[in-house]
């Protein structure tokens, strides 16, 4: 099934005797040659994230010589991105991804356009940001942002290059609905919020985005010139830790509600609702609500007064060795349902963890069980260590 975009115009392009010499190695592939280099000359890709996929996929895209490629980036560059982020360098810190993207692709390409859209992809932006590009491809580390991207790329009618990374796991497919399933015949429903953690909580190797990033590209550039077989139906799963790939083939769901034989969604809808999470890639900043949070200068101001309180660290063991207070006892997210007993009802609580994300989930369980002189400290022991104490590392 050498699936491919149907409409690209190569009669209207010509390549320059600098570009046929830049392009010389796909010329003299019988896959590729003149006519499929042409193609991607006219072609347009949308990568949704200058971030970890965003990354390999933009500059691959560049250097392969896709004549438009679109940038969706909110977020400025920040120093814990560099360990995969490598599109950008240190020089660009605190600059927009998208022009700190940008610069680096034409530097690896003149002759390529690169489109900025400085700005969060979400449900009223998103069809006209898309209209104008032949493949969508999602860079992105968050449901809401997945599902959307699904559901415009089915109401368009064009392809989406999926990838997805966590830890040493990823996955890469291309969801088409003209010609397979899309998203949501796989997942019908998102995750449960708090059930999947994020990148940011959950960690992830430097080098993963690289290769599912790379994977991605290469469905992109195979769409384009019509070659091989696309991930249309199949669900690649990569494991960096044991070095293994496997594949699971996917069907279209005849109940789906965006590709489905009784199409129940036909615009687009609140994502963020839909998911019980928000629609960005930035990390939690640890709200639990006014009710429940505390922030750090009233959590030093406690500690001052010596009130009397526990405070609980929530992260894990080899997280606690990075960086910890010392008034903070270490109880593992995973392993306090099982210590509840000795959490005195008419007692005083702090939780906490790197950002307040997981600490909020705990206050959770404790005021369900009945213990209600409990907080959150907001921001974590990232926010102290930015705000109270500069001497520690921040990670």
């Amino acid at each position: 099934m050498k699936t491919k975009i149907e409409h690209l115009q190569t009669d209207e392009v010509d390549l320059s005797n600098e570009e046929i010499n830049r392009y010389s190695r796909h010329l003299i592939m019988p896959e590729v040659t003149l006519e499929g280099q042409k193609k991607m000359k006219s072609a347009s890709a949308l990568c949704i994230g200058t971030g970890g996929l965003g990354s390999p996929l933009a500059l691959y895209l560049a250097a392969a010589g896709v004549g438009k490629i679109g940038l969706v980036d909110y977020d400025v560059v920040e120093a814990n991105n560099l360990q995969r982020q490598i599109i950008h360098g240190t020089s660009n810190i605190g600059a927009l991804k998208v022009e700190s993207a940008r610069d680096r692709m034409l530097d690896i390409n003149p002759h390529v356009e690169v489109i900025l859209h400085n700005e969060i992809f979400n449900s009223s932006n998103a069809m006209g940001i898309a209209e104008p590009y032949d493949i969508i491809i999602d860079g992105t580390d968050n449901f809401p942002t997945r599902y959307l991207v699904n559901d415009v790329c089915v109401l368009q009618g064009k392809p989406n290059v999926y990838g997805s990374i966590f830890r040493f796991e990823g996955q890469a497919s291309v969801f088409w609905a003209k010609h397979g399933p899309c998203y949501r015949c796989l997942f019908p429903k998102p995750p449960p919020p708090g059930l999947v953690p994020s990148c940011a909580e959950g960690g992830v190797l430097g080098i993963l985005p690289g290769t599912i990033g790379t994977i991605q590209a290469t469905e992109t550039i195979k769409l384009i010139v019509g070659i091989g077989e696309p991930l249309i139906g199949r669900l690649l799963l990569y494991d960096a830790l044991e070095m293994t790939m496997d594949e699971v083939r996917l069907h279209k769901n005849p109940d789906c509600p965006i590709c489905g034989q009784n199409q129940t969604v036909t615009e687009l809808i609140d994502y963020e609702e839909f998911c019980g999470m928000p629609m960005h890639d930035r990390e939690d900043n640890g709200e639990s609500g006014e009710d429940w949070d505390i922030s750090v200068q009233e959590l030093q101001a406690k500690m001052e007064a010596d009130d009397k309180f526990r405070l609980i660290d929530v992260r894990e063991d080899f997280e606690w060795d990075i960086v910890h207070l010392d008034k903070a006892e270490l109880i593992p997210m995973g392993k306090l349902p099982g210590q509840m007993s000795e959490f005195d009802s008419t007692g005083e609580f702090v939780m906490m963890c790197r950002t307040g994300a997981r600490s909020a989930q705990m206050v959770q369980l404790l005021t369900s069980a009945g213990i209600s002189r409990v907080r959150n400290l907001k921001g974590g022991i990232r926010a102290w260590a930015q705000e109270i104490d500069p001497s520690l590392p921040i990670y």
